[in-house]
């Protein structure tokens, strides 16, 4: 049953673009859907980046949904776009053989060697559309490959062409101008990954300009199948058009009423999907704030087709923990199904909810993904006391569910933290991982590893795939004799001040005030004083308790918060590795 939210107002950037979009929508096309668009292309690995320029019409689209309005979320998956280069790192593909294809649609490229889908466009859609489900994005997918091959755009590339002079004297103002560097803003860090251009074909010329003139279409040769063609004439009265390729010097004269084998160019193609599909919303890159850009300059191009330019807010970069700057004609890039591999759906769309279309954000795939699940473990229980603030809560909603309905969730939360660091322990050992978790909690035992999942399988792989080897956990076979002999009297005191509490403290919460404890005690306190009551002396002396632990447990400065790791050891085995 649909969920239809009370008002959030303009508590946050999703319910003021909803306000905006809705009265556009009211005003250009009354009693009609709202219809809002992302377009991406499957020249390689969708990264998060990409994610971006659906997150962002999604969540504005789902808010409307809420409201009772009807609406049509457009994806245009730009499958007819050219190849324009062989992404490195990809499985299956030589680089080399598939080279030979460059200039060609996508859908007319094999897919990388072992691919169960018919060519390169359909595979690397798979991958986003599995992903999007997750994500409970409910979308209308448009191949342009089926919309130009079947004639669905005839009419408008006719009218392309017979207005075609009105079409260059717009480009001609800003090829006329030196375009300045697109536009920069503060790097998120070292790691950005650059969200694209809807189509990925910045690099594409804006039409075919030879010694007939200019033209915005662009013919894919009979022989070779590549777009390296230049129409060298055309009538607009029969619409015959004749090319020659320049890749193989085939040429051809056809009737363009009649042909669909070719594309309009991309500065004009987007827009006359904007007039076809009567969009109201849709985002754009960086790149497109920048004069000359596809989206300025399709702002213009747009009246010719007798529609109007979307509202479109700038989305800007996300950023990727640790990894370098990358594009999704590369290989070796972040895509969402690599982000859905360690975090549940409902963290990642918290990220692009959390933070306005022009703010950067980063998606960490390394320890830093921790903190950002203590952060929203937080505003889950703020939300349910009800202290968290209106934006903050309009945030979460939209991260737990859509107006279809809550996304499938985890029944029992436990810290992302904790569970990485038991699945880091007992290293996929099911039976002991499950012990571990049921003594965290002595009143609430868990009973099955069910009740954390899918959680604790997100945590699992991030520990399987992005922490390296060296930082693993490896508990001692054996005790550390030597250092235990080494200890002087305040060490040995301390281990037993351990030992002696380990019985009455077996719990995560016991073991915690255990550890801290020890420390204070030894220093004349209470265990449970509170830091105001303690002098600074004592955190120097917990971290050197600490270090000693794990020393003699793993033989390491460092690991897994210790409540944990003593839990996952088993307390006869700690007992063994302490000396006793």
């Amino acid at each position: 049953m649909p969920i239809v939210a009370q008002s959030t107002e303009t508590t946050d950037w999703v319910s003021r673009f909803a306000d905006e979009v809705i009265e556009e929508s009211e005003r250009r096309a009354p009693g009609k859907p709202v219809v809002v668009a992302s377009g991406l292309s499957p020249s390689g690995p969708i990264h998060l980046g990409n994610l971006r320029e659906v997150m962002t019409p999604h969540l504005v689209a789902d808010e409307i949904r809420r409201r009772g309005h009807q609406v049509r979320h457009l994806i245009s998956w730009d499958d007819y776009d050219r190849y324009r280069k062989v992404p490195k790192g990809i499985d299956g593909v030589d680089e080399e053989a598939w080279a030979e294809h460059i200039g060609k649609p996508l859908t007319s490229v094999p897919a990388p060697k072992g691919s169960p889908y018919p060519n390169w466009a359909e595979h690397f859609k798979a991958a986003m559309i599995e992903s999007l489900a997750q994500l409970g994005v409910e979308f209308d997918g448009i191949s342009q490959t089926e919309q130009y091959t079947s004639g669905a755009y005839r009419e408008q590339i006719l009218h392309a062409m017979k207005h075609r002079n009105e079409i260059d004297a717009i480009l001609d103002q800003y090829r006329t101008k030196k375009t300045p560097k697109k536009q920069q803003q503060k790097p998120v860090d070292a790691a950005e990954l650059e969200a694209e251009e809807g189509s990925g074909a910045a690099s594409e010329d804006d039409g075919s300009s030879g010694s007939a003139g200019y033209f915005p279409y662009k013919p894919y040769c009979g022989n070779c199948g590549k777009d390296l063609t230049t129409v060298t004439s055309y009538d607009d009265d029969t619409t015959e058009l004749s090319y020659t390729c320049t890749a193989c010097g085939f040429t051809e004269t056809v009737r363009l009423s009649e042909f669909n084998r070719g594309k309009l160019v991309w500065k004009v193609d987007w827009p006359m999907r904007w007039a076809y599909e009567g969009v109201i919303f849709e985002p754009s890159g960086v790149d497109h704030s920048s004069p000359g850009s596809s989206f300025q300059v399709g702002g213009q191009i747009v009246g010719i087709f007798g529609g109007k330019q979307p509202i479109g807010p700038m989305y800007a970069f996300v950023g990727i923990s640790g990894m370098a700057k990358m594009s999704s004609s590369r290989g070796g890039v972040p895509t969402p199904a690599d982000a859905l591999k360690i975090m549940e759906p409902q963290l990642l769309r918290w990220l692009y909810a959390r933070r306005r279309p022009n703010q950067s954000f980063k998606i960490a795939f390394d320890q830093e993904i921790q903190r950002l699940y203590d952060e929203w473990d937080k505003l889950a229980a703020k939300v349910t006391e009800g202290s968290a603030l209106p934006g903050d809560v309009a945030a979460y909603t939209r991260a737990v569910g859509t107006a279809a309905g809550e996304l499938p969730k985890t029944p029992r939360p436990l810290p992302y933290r904790t569970l990485a660091s038991v699945a880091d322990i007992t290293a996929g050992h099911e039976d002991q991982a499950l012990r571990i978790l049921s003594e965290l909690d002595p009143e609430q035992p868990l009973t099955s590893l069910d009740e954390v999942r899918p959680r604790y399988d997100r945590a699992e792989a991030w520990i399987n795939t992005h922490v390296p080897a060296d930082q693993r956990t490896i508990v001692r076979d054996e005790p550390d004799t030597d250092l235990l002999k080494s200890l002087d009297e305040a060490g040995q005191h301390s281990v037993r001040l351990l030992l002696d509490g380990l019985a009455d403290h077996w719990s995560l919460d016991g073991l915690t005030h255990l550890v801290y404890g020890v420390p204070k005690v030894q220093a004349g306190f209470p265990a449970d004083a509170t830091p105001k009551e303690l002098p600074a002396e004592i955190k120097t002396a917990q971290r050197t308790f600490f270090a000693l632990l794990y020393h003699l447990l793993v033989g390491r400065d460092t690991g897994p918060r210790l409540p944990t790791l003593l839990l996952a050891v088993g307390q006869d085995r700690v007992r063994r590795l302490l000396g006793e």
